[in-house]
C-alpha cells in the first residue's frame, strides 16, 4: 500500500485572479522645494546655540594605569610636544615634564611681553 505525498507546508500557490508584484515606482522630484528635505525641517543653516568664549583645548595628558597592569601615559600639545612613558616611576616624571611644558609652551604663554621684560 501506497502513502499519498505529503503536502508541502511553505509552498504558495499561484492565483490567476492577483496581477504580479509591481516593480519600484521612481517618483519624480516635487517642484519648488529643496531635495533630501524631509517636510518641517529648517533649510536655513541657523546660529551655534552654544557659542564657543574662545578657548580651545592645546594640549594633553593621558594616562592608562588598568588595576594589576604596567601603567602607560602619553603627553600632547598642539604645538608639537609629544612624549610617552611606560612604567610608574616614567608615568610620574611624564606627570611633572608635562606641567613644566605648560608653563614654557608657545601656545599657552604669550611671548610678546616676555622680550620686554
Amino acid at each position: 500500500m501506497n502513502t499519498p505525498p505529503r503536502p508541502l507546508l511553505k509552498s504558495r500557490r499561484r492565483t490567476a485572479d492577483r496581477p504580479p508584484a509591481a516593480g519600484l515606482a521612481v517618483v519624480p522630484a516635487a517642484v519648488g522645494g529643496p531635495a533630501g528635505v524631509a517636510e518641517g525641517v529648517p533649510s536655513v543653516v541657523r546660529p551655534d546655540p552654544h557659542p564657543g568664549d574662545g578657548r580651545f583645548v592645546v594640549a594633553w595628558l593621558h594616562i592608562n594605569a588598568p588595576r594589576g597592569a604596567v601603567p602607560t601615559a602619553t603627553s600632547r600639545c598642539a604645538c608639537g610636544w609629544d612624549r610617552s612613558a611606560v612604567g610608574r616611576p616614567k608615568v610620574q616624571q611624564l606627570t611633572s615634564d608635562h606641567m613644566e611644558h605648560g608653563l614654557m609652551c608657545p601656545l599657552r604663554t604669550p611671548q610678546e611681553g616676555r622680550a620686554a621684560a
